[in-house]
C-alpha cells in the first residue's frame, strides 16, 4: 500500500499553513498501517506537533454519547421509545415552530418525543449556527448554543424554544446529543463525565479523553487567526473543567484513544453487544433521506448518506468521494474526522485544530483542484487511493 498521497496532503496542507497541524491515523483490522504528525501543537510558540496530542473534537463527541445511550439500553436501564419527559420533565410541554418566511407558527406535537428520535437526530432540535432559518434565529437569541451555560440554564432555555420539525418528521443536526447526555444524567444519577469514563473510556482503554485536558501541555492549539479569512479562532475552553458536560461538542481525545473507539464499533467488540454496535452504524433515517437530499446543504450527511444512531452511513457508492456501503463517519467543528468501512476492515480519522478546513479550499490553490473542495473528501480519497496504488 502506497501512503504518499496521504501524507503529501497533509505535509502541503501544514508547509503551506492552511492547518497547524495534524495527527492522521488509518488502520486496517485494528493493525496501525499509516500514522502521520504534522506541522505544530502550538503554532504561535512553534512547538512541533506530538502523536499523543490531546485535541478537541467537538461533535465527534457525539458517537461517544450514543454508544454510551445503547450500553444503558443493552442493560435495560431505559429504552429507545422511552419518552425525554421521562426524564427530562421541562420538556413536556415541547411545541413545533413552523416557519412561515420570517414568522413562526406554533403547533402541538403530534408524538411525544422519544430517545430514539434523539439518537438519529430526528427530534427536531436544531442549532442557531450553521444555516440560517425562522426558528434558527430564536435560538441564536436564546444562547442556547453557547458553551459557558450551565445544565439547569440550558436546559430551561432549550426547553421553552419551539422544535423545527415535528419528532420523526426530518432529520435536523442540531442538540440532540446535548439532550440526551443530560437524560442519560437524570436516568442513572451520575455525572455524563463520571457515566462515559466507567462505561466507554476505562473498558476501551482510552487514558486521554475525557471533558477536560488533563495534561494542557499536550493540547493542540489553532492558529490565532484564520488564515484565509484573517479572523480570530477562539475553540472552547478545556483546560478546566466545563459548566456542563456538552454530549455534543465536549469531549476531548488523541488520535490512539479514538482510534479504540472506533475499533469498537468496527468489530462489535469491547464496549457493545455486536448487535447494537450494528444497530448504531446502520441507516435509521429511510424514507427521509430523500426529503433530506431535497434541503441541499442542510442535510449533513450528504448525497449517498443515511444517518444512524450518532453518525452517518452509506446508503450507496453515490458521493462526493469514494466508500462501500455500510462505512460510516462523523467530523467535529474544530477540524476533526474520521471514517469506518467495515467492508474493507479499515478505520481511518485526522485530528487537527483548523476550523476553516470545513469550508472550502482556496479555489486557486492546486491543492484544491487536485484533491478536491473539502479536507475530508481529499482524505477520504487518498487513503482509498492507497488500497489501490
Amino acid at each position: 500500500m502506497d501512503f504518499s498521497g496521504l501524507d503529501r496532503l497533509f505535509r502541503q496542507l501544514a508547509e503551506e499553513g492552511f492547518l497547524p497541524g495534524a495527527v492522521v491515523l488509518v488502520a486496517r483490522e485494528g493493525e496501525v498501517i499509516f500514522q502521520g504528525v504534522y506541522g505544530y501543537l502550538d503554532p504561535e510558540k512553534r512547538l512541533p506537533m506530538r502523536e499523543d496530542a490531546l485535541f478537541r473534537v467537538y461533535s465527534m463527541t457525539k458517537p461517544w454519547v450514543s454508544a454510551l445511550a445503547l450500553s444503558l439500553v443493552e442493560e435495560g436501564v431505559l429504552s429507545l421509545l422511552d419518552p425525554v419527559e421521562k426524564y427530562l420533565p421541562e420538556f413536556g410541554a415541547l411545541r413545533v415552530g413552523r416557519e412561515v418566511g420570517a414568522e413562526v407558527r406554533e403547533e402541538p406535537l403530534r408524538a411525544p418525543l422519544t430517545v430514539y428520535e434523539l439518537l438519529r437526530h430526528t427530534a427536531g432540535f436544531t442549532y442557531g449556527v450553521f444555516f440560517a432559518s425562522a426558528v434558527k434565529r430564536l435560538y441564536l437569541e436564546a444562547g442556547v448554543d453557547r458553551f459557558d451555560l450551565s445544565r439547569e440554564a440550558f436546559l430551561k432555555r432549550l426547553a421553552a424554544l419551539p422544535l423545527r420539525f415535528q419528532p420523526g418528521e426530518a432529520f435536523e443536526y442540531g442538540l440532540s446529543t446535548d439532550v440526551l447526555g443530560h437524560l442519560l444524567e437524570a436516568a442513572t444519577g451520575k455525572s455524563l463525565k463520571d457515566l462515559l469514563k466507567a462505561r466507554v473510556f476505562a473498558p476501551l482503554g482510552m487514558r486521554d479523553s475525557g471533558f477536560q485536558a488533563q495534561d494542557p501541555a499536550r493540547l493542540a492549539q489553532p492558529f490565532p487567526q484564520d488564515p484565509e479569512t484573517g479572523r480570530r479562532i477562539a475553540l472552547i475552553p478545556v483546560e478546566a473543567p466545563p459548566p456542563r458536560y456538552a454530549g455534543g461538542m465536549g469531549g476531548v481525545s488523541t488520535a490512539s484513544d479514538y482510534l479504540r473507539f472506533l475499533e469498537a464499533l468496527r468489530t462489535g467488540k469491547g464496549l457493545l453487544h455486536p448487535r447494537l454496535a450494528r444497530l448504531m452504524t446502520e441507516d435509521h433515517l429511510g424514507p427521509l433521506y430523500a426529503e433530506g437530499l431535497k434541503r441541499g446543504p442542510e442535510y449533513l450527511p450528504g448525497p449517498g448518506y443515511g444517518f444512524g444512531l450518532g453518525v452517518a452511513v452509506r446508503l450507496s457508492g453515490a458521493g462526493f468521494s469514494p466508500g462501500s456501503p455500510g462505512e460510516f463517519n462523523w467530523a467535529g467543528f474544530g477540524g476533526t474526522y474520521f471514517f469506518v468501512d467495515p467492508a474493507l476492515g479499515l478505520s481511518a480519522l485526522y485530528l487537527s485544530q483548523a476550523p476553516n478546513l470545513l469550508s472550502v479550499l482556496e479555489p486557486a490553490r492546486a491543492l484544491h483542484s487536485r484533491l478536491g473542495a473539502r479536507l475530508q473528501h481529499a482524505f477520504r480519497t487518498q487513503v482509498y487511493r492507497a488500497f489501490t496504488a
